[in-house]
Parts: structure tokens; sequence; C-alpha cells
């Protein structure tokens, strides 16, 4: 699947939700499913800066692919990072360099956040396109 028809899903399964309530529980259930950083790259290189909490995040390139794994010590930052890498994960770097997240504004997320918390999601989008542009670097 591309970005696009990742991103056009997780719209829609947040569009069937009524209330924010049922879509937190949804985000901290997409949490759960995330798929976890090994121990080892838990790391300060790997923390994202701008975070409220602490959320780790590592790249790996597999056949031209960048696969992403994270994990974060507050649930809801959790659902939110497992959000993004659906998203950009096991796809080309340039795909994800070039992917827009206005899928973000979509499900109201941005505006159903803490400022502390949007201002991480920025910082997370941010971190995920800086290892795009490292990992396209490689690729050229």
């Amino acid at each position: 699947m591309t970005i696009e028809e990742i991103q056009e899903e997780i719209v829609d399964e947040f569009s069937m939700f009524d209330d924010w309530m049922q879509r937190y529980e949804y985000m901290i259930e997409l949490g759960k499913s995330l798929p976890l950083i090994n121990e080892k790259y838990k790391t300060e290189d790997n923390i994202i800066k701008g975070c409220q909490s602490k959320v780790w995040v590592h790249a790996e390139l597999e056949d031209d692919k960048l696969v992403f794994t994270a994990d974060s010590d507050a649930i809801i930052t959790k659902g939110i990072i497992a959000i993004l890498i659906r998203s950009f994960s096991n796809q080309r770097p340039r795909d994800i360099i070039n992917a827009d997240t206005d899928f973000i504004d979509e499900i109201g997320l941005k505006e159903h956040l803490s400022p502390t918390r949007a201002n991480g999601l920025v910082s997370m989008i941010k971190q995920l396109k800086l290892y795009a542009v490292a990992y396209q670097t490689q690729l050229n």
C-alpha cells in the first residue's frame, strides 16, 4: 500500500468513532500493536527531542524501504507514534520525504492534543522525515 492509501485507511477508521474519547481509546489500542523498538536502541540518540514524554524511534533500511520501530513511556504518545509508523514504515525514503501529513488534520488529532503533545507530534513527523532524508542520501 502507498502512504496515501494507508493514511486514507486511518482517516476512515477514525471516522467510525463518534467522539474523542472513543478515538483516544482507539489510539491507545494502536499503541499496543506498535512494533516495539529493541531495548538496545532505547538510547539518548533515538529519543525524539521536543516531546513531553519519552519517545524512542529507530529506523533501518530493508530492501530500499525504511522500517521503523518505536516506544514511548506514555500511552497516548505511543498511539500517536503508532499512527505515524503505520503510515511511513515499509516505504521508500523518497516517498516518506514527499508525503504530506494532512491526514493528521483530517482525523482532528492536532486540535484534540494539548499544546505540548501537538508540538511532540510535529517533532515526531520531523524526525521520521529526517531519517528518510539520511537514508535517501545513502541510496543516491
